[in-house]
């Protein structure tokens, strides 16, 4: 029987998912030639090779695509079994790493480690601002525990298998003006048709909260919008409405609060929403990662009732 070391498999495994040695190195924290001897040692263990040469990088042989594929199940079997463990002896310890945007990072994530800092000595809650499209390869490889994102109505998010997908919080979008705007007046819902000629600005493209503006401007108001700023970040797409004038169609959490600069609208007509959700790996959470997740429930509870 072959004593392959779970390391030097993880090792493999990542450079079937992240596709070069550098990337691998900086995910892992080695040098690249430290993850060169890594691969070395096991391609001896198994007595093949498993990486051949491919421009100025390496790829995965045919059977380096095998025993890749093969470590990700003993990976994820020696992920669960540590948390079975850990369930036993009922202390919540070690390490919760989370990912989320901007909005969920400041609403439900920062309110949760405030929270856990105070209730349990032992649980480390490191957190990350990140879109999905970074933070799906790290939550797959087990960088990440959990993440949050956000999908629009009419614009789902990608949904690969052996994650958890749970929605925790729905919010309607609303129109953000500047407090000026002539069509802030009375403070009313805003036909969209109206603001046909304005200066628009939303995240950048690509993104669901850009497909979901150029889509309900056409659905409702029956016009492509002039998207001529475009930021990820909701602090200066405020601030553009705020300082240039622009207009903005954004979701209530990502709001400040009562800003006599701005005027915020509903949407007359059409109800414009999106989706909080919170994914995970399928597997049983260990005692930490079920302390987190329990605070964000209570904390997407409250949000709700607010």
């Amino acid at each position: 029987m072959v004593d392959w070391d779970l390391g030097r498999l993880r090792v493999l495994h990542e450079l079937a998912e992240r596709r070069t040695l550098g990337a691998v190195a900086a995910a892992l924290g080695y040098t690249p030639s430290a993850i060169s001897q890594q691969l070395a040692t096991l391609e001896r263990e198994v007595g093949q090779p498993l990486t051949e040469k491919a421009g100025r990088g390496v790829r995965l042989t045919e059977a380096g695509r095998i025993l890749a594929e093969r470590a990700g199940v003993l990976l994820a079997g020696a992920e669960a079994a540590a948390a079975e463990l850990a369930s036993l002896s009922g202390e919540v310890r070690g390490t919760v790493r989370a990912g989320g945007l901007q909005s969920a990072t400041r609403h439900l994530l920062i309110p949760v480690l405030e929270q856990l800092q105070r209730e349990q000595d032992g649980l480390r809650l490191e957190l990350t601002d990140l879109e999905l499209e970074q933070a799906l390869p790290e939550l797959r490889l087990g960088s990440l525990d959990l993440v949050i994102s956000d999908e629009y109505d009419g614009h789902p998010r990608p949904r690969p298998a052996a994650l958890r997908y749970e929605v925790i919080h729905d919010e309607p979008l609303r129109l953000v003006l500047p407090a000026d705007h002539p069509r802030a007046a009375g403070g009313g819902p805003v036909p969209l048709e109206l603001l046909r000629e304005d200066v628009w600005v939303a995240a950048a493209a690509g993104t669901g909260h850009h497909a979901s503006v150029v889509a309900t401007c056409r659905a409702v108001g029956g016009f492509d919008p002039d998207l001529r700023h475009r930021s990820n970040d909701a602090d200066v797409q405020v601030e553009l409405v705020r300082s240039a004038g622009a207009v903005a169609l954004m979701p209530v959490l990502a709001l400040p609060a009562a800003d006599p600069a701005l005027a915020v609208r509903d949407v007359a007509g059409a109800a414009v929403r999106r989706r909080l959700v919170l994914l995970t790996r399928d597997a049983p959470p260990g005692p930490a990662l079920a302390a987190v997740l329990a605070a964000l429930a209570e904390r997407a509870r409250r949000l709700a009732r607010a």
